[in-house]
């Protein structure tokens, strides 16, 4: 086995169960098996998705099998990786419609005839009571317990429902469905490949390999990036929203982002911490549209905020009802609905008190008083973003 092929593959990840494995199975010549989960629980494949998916596409231009398990039916249960609470429950009619969704995304990524789509929902619907206590049996209370995510919520006093406790156990089975050699997840599922290696080897199967990858941080350059924390970047927002947005992210998580979304380091040439996100921001935005639709972006926000010439650009609307208000809320509410970010009243006191925050041109200075909006205009956050305020 040529070593720049394990080199190439073992990029990036942060652990791997376990690498000499992984050594024998591609120097066996033979195209292995990888699996790559994704429950759609919400319409939209963000930037935090794409490691694991790229992860993919490069076993598939190394010649292996990919599997994409589309989880229709573990998306109805809700994975508990995580979570300090139960994860809302779904229709089915609206995990559809996201599975959909996912399917014409992820072939931004992945090349869509070497990928198996899978929906887990073909053996899950229709196992038998007698199969669902057989595969309960393979695994112990002792073993689902030593999640961390579980030990924290009963000592937190908040409930486990039995649905969750089966999640990693269907995950698990997902891998003996399709004899997979390798699965793909982010450091927070590893004890649901775990038990896939488990239940693969109770069902005398050469057990997988788990390859685990970086966690992305959102926009708000600390938690994990995801839709339900508003700190997420979608691969299918427009080139401007998606620009804008990546100018948003903490300068201190840019090389992070060059390193785990990129495979490259911020440029020497790069003096300025805008000029690294800057070039950060064109280039995934031509990867997921193209350098037309980047360079285009690139101008519009050099023309928004460079120039500071808002009034010809197409900005997202805000609607606000004429009268005084709080500028501190209104800051806030607009962060979040106009560009899912997610601003603490300390941050954004701060803003306006730097007098970043502009009306109509003019600052707004003073977060403690109330502010009379009584006409439309251009309502200015910061350096990179700005609405169209109606009133």
């Amino acid at each position: 086995m040529r070593s720049d092929i394990f080199t190439t593959l073992a990029g990036n990840c942060l652990q791997i169960l376990k690498p000499e494995e992984l050594q024998i199975r591609l120097a066996a010549n033979r195209p292995l098996r990888v699996k790559f989960g994704v429950d759609p629980t919400t319409p939209d494949i963000h930037l935090g998705h794409t490691i694991a998916l790229d992860k993919l596409r490069q076993f598939q231009e190394a010649g292996h099998d990919s599997i994409l398990i589309m989880g229709d039916f573990t998306a109805t249960v809700g994975d508990p990786s995580g979570r300090s609470i139960s994860r809302p429950k779904l229709t089915y009619e609206e995990i559809m419609s996201n599975a959909l969704t996912y399917q014409k995304q992820v072939f931004k990524i992945l090349d869509q005839e070497q990928t198996h789509v899978v929906f887990n929902s073909k053996w899950f619907r229709t196992m038998s009571l007698e199969k669902i206590i057989h595969l309960n049996s393979l695994v112990t209370i002792q073993q689902i317990l030593r999640r961390e995510d579980f030990r924290d919520r009963i000592n937190q006093g908040f409930p486990i429902r039995l649905h969750e406790v089966q999640y990693p156990i269907m995950q698990g089975w997902d891998s003996v469905q399709v004899l997979a050699d390798i699965e793909l997840g982010g450091t927070d599922q590893l004890f649901n490949i775990m038990v896939g290696r488990h239940l693969q080897k109770e069902e005398g199967l050469l057990q997988q390999i788990a390859m685990l990858l970086p966690l992305l941080e959102g926009m708000d350059g600390i938690q994990k990036m995801s839709k339900s924390l508003n700190n997420a970047i979608g691969i299918a927002e427009t080139p401007e929203v998606m620009f804008g947005k990546l100018m948003s992210i903490p300068d201190a998580i840019t090389g992070r982002y060059y390193e785990l979304l990129l495979r490259d380091s911020i440029p020497s040439s790069s003096i300025h911490p805008m000029d690294a996100k800057r070039e950060l921001a064109r280039r995934i935005v031509s990867k997921y549209h193209s350098w037309e639709a980047a360079r285009v972006a690139l101008e519009s926000f050099n023309l928004r905020f460079s120039k500071r010439n808002l009034e010809g650009l197409n900005l997202p609307p805000y609607s606000l009802a004429k009268g005084k208000y709080d500028p501190t809320s209104i800051v806030i509410s607009v962060y979040s609905r106009c560009f899912g970010i997610h601003k603490s009243r300390g941050a954004v006191r701060r803003l306006i008190e730097q007098g970043s925050v502009r009306w109509r041109g003019e600052k707004i200075s003073d977060p403690h008083v109330q502010f009379t909006f009584d006409s439309s205009g251009i309502l200015k956050l910061d350096r990179t973003h700005a609405v169209r305020l109606s009133v």
